[in-house]
């Protein structure tokens, strides 16, 4: 089992949500360096309170991290102030609803940019360090919505489906090197994050999880090296989950028609209406739109 103690942890979208309370779970062990990374200083230094007060060593940077060519800077930055980086979690995001055809560019980009190029140019920056060291842990939190395509969000979809891979091709590159690689899945989570911030309930029989458990999943994978981690209400629903995705990789349609039947199109389109519940961190204000949100 590999201990998180004494590790400096670098988390993205560490001033709201899951990224959090992530945040304060891992600094219950021992001597922990988080540094959190966010465009809200305000928002970080709270959160820094709370890791402060949970035990663990708090840096707050803030940074948007949708402008690409300004990650090496980043990086640089990080390096100064807390050294060599052991663990990295990238755990900000973006998520629009619309129908395709309603999607501007500027959303495809913020996204996609957002979701996955981020975490890939991050971890193209910080990989390098790791492997000279012979250690490190990526952990990437991707979606149920990787694995089947939600409707009426397919540019989440798509950009978590991409998160996904990437991770897979990268953990098979790395064997051997001592840098693992997690892929964390959570469904929908009730209380905190993107889902949470519509306003609009999951689905009734799709079940629902908690940003605790996402937090606790994140670090069960670290600890134990786990390649991926499905995340739903409890045992009896995530299995049901997986059947359902297995079902859904060998018959398509009649994965169609059971995501229909439980309401996953129909929530999803109601969100495109939802009025917005924040002001998005990754992306101009002038560009957000109904049903836009974020967890950074």
């Amino acid at each position: 089992m590999t201990s998180i103690a004494g590790k400096t942890i670098v988390l993205t979208g560490a001033s709201r949500g899951i990224g959090a309370l992530l945040a304060t779970t891992l600094a219950q062990d021992k001597m922990v360096t988080i540094v959190g990374i966010s465009r809200s200083a305000q928002a970080l230094a709270d959160v820094g309170v709370e890791v402060t007060a949970a035990g663990g060593r708090w840096i707050g940077i803030p940074f948007d991290i949708s402008q690409l060519d300004q990650l090496p800077r980043l990086v640089e930055k990080i390096r100064s102030v807390a050294g060599s980086i052991d663990i990295l979690i990238n755990n900000a995001g973006i998520e629009i609803y619309r129908a395709f055809q309603d999607y501007s560019v500027a959303d495809l980009q913020a996204v996609i940019g957002t979701n996955l190029l981020a975490a890939m140019e991050l971890s193209r920056l910080i990989l390098p360090k790791m492997l000279q060291q012979e250690r490190g842990h990526i952990v990437n939190i991707a979606s149920l919505a990787a694995k089947k395509g939600h409707p009426y969000d397919s540019i989440y979809s798509a950009s978590k489906a991409g998160l996904f891979m990437w991770s897979d091709a990268l953990r098979q590159e790395l064997i051997g090197t001592g840098v693992e690689v997690s892929i964390v899945c959570p469904g929908y989570v009730c209380d905190q994050g993107l889902m949470a911030d519509t306003g609009i309930l999951a689905p009734k029989l799709v079940g629902t999880s908690t940003a605790d458990q996402v937090a606790q999943s994140v670090i069960c994978s670290i600890r134990h090296n786990r390649a991926e981690v499905l995340i739903n209400q409890d045992w009896a629903t995530t299995l049901s989950t997986q059947i359902l995705l297995l079902v859904s990789q060998i018959f398509p349609r009649m994965g169609d028609r059971l995501y229909r039947a439980l309401g996953i199109s129909r929530t999803n389109q109601t969100r495109i209406a939802a009025p917005p519940q924040l002001i998005s961190e990754s992306v101009p204000y002038t560009t957000i739109k109904t049903a836009e949100v974020l967890s950074l």
